[in-house]
């Protein structure tokens, strides 16, 4: 609590004189103002306020002690009667519904674990007999990828062979027709500088007419028969490899029908 009132009721006159006071015109350059008290007595200024604190301490609360129960006063008379065994309740007699009903429930319980026993070791026969058929199934299909990949592999093998056997015979096709084309080239040449050195009057060969009569006509014949054998080989091995690709893929057809129908049975 404040101990001084008296000091925030001055200041507040202070602060209202100061309010109403005209303001101090601006200090001219060079000099500045300050705050000057002009009061009879001089007091000390300060922004902090003295002030102290006080406090008081109670009692602890104490608990309301339990309102004692309420027991109405006695009136009347206690009377009393005798009862002989076997009056009132007979024991053997009425505990027979009590056990009939136990032994029912206890009967009932065990039908019904002895029925639960064997619905699970059905279920668990079912489920055995599940998994064997799926393991073979797996095995199955695992069996019928391993023969696809081991088809599939030696069909691109073969393959690869048929490629290489086409290779080579397009590469000796090549040398034939060079040779051939080599060979009508000079043979074409050899006749034009014969001709050029006889009509020049070099020399007059007695074979020529041999040559080009019987020689260069059998020889061109047997060009030509080597090139229709190696074209009627090759138009041979191109139908066979056709049939067997044909037979490979009806096979192949027949194979993929027989694994639908085999995964699409129960």
């Amino acid at each position: 609590m404040d101990k001084h009132p008296g000091n925030k009721r001055r200041a507040f006159h202070k602060q209202a004189r100061e309010h109403v006071r005209s303001l101090t015109p601006e200090a001219v350059q060079g000099r500045t103002h300050i705050d000057v008290q002009t009061e009879l007595y001089l007091e000390e200024l300060s922004d902090v306020i003295a002030s102290s604190d006080m406090d008081c301490q109670t009692d602890a609360f104490l608990d309301k002690p339990a309102t004692p129960l309420f027991i109405p006063a006695k009136t009347g008379k206690d009377v009393g009667t005798q009862v002989e065994e076997g009056e009132l309740f007979d024991f053997d007699r009425e505990v027979q519904p009590l056990l009939e009903v136990l032994v029912g429930k206890v009967i009932e319980q065990s039908l019904k674990e002895v029925m639960e026993e064997e619905e699970l070791a059905t279920l668990k026969d079912q489920q055995q007999a599940f998994e064997e058929l799926r393991n073979y199934q797996l095995a199955e299909v695992q069996r019928l990828q391993e023969h696809e990949r081991r088809r599939r592999e030696e069909k691109e093998h073969r393959i690869a062979q048929q490629r290489e056997v086409f290779k080579k015979e397009g590469e000796t096709v090549q040398k034939i027709a060079a040779r051939a084309y080599a060979q009508q080239y000079l043979s074409g040449l050899l006749p034009s500088v014969l001709t050029s050195l006889r009509t020049n009057g070099y020399f007059h060969d007695p074979v020529e007419r041999d040559i080009e009569s019987s020689f260069l006509p059998w020889l061109m014949s047997e060009v030509d028969n080597c090139l229709e054998k190696r074209n009627a080989a090759r138009q041979l091995l191109d139908s066979i490899i056709f049939d067997v690709a044909q037979k490979r893929s009806g096979r192949f057809k027949e194979l993929e029908a027989q694994t639908t129908e085999a995964s699409e049975a129960p």
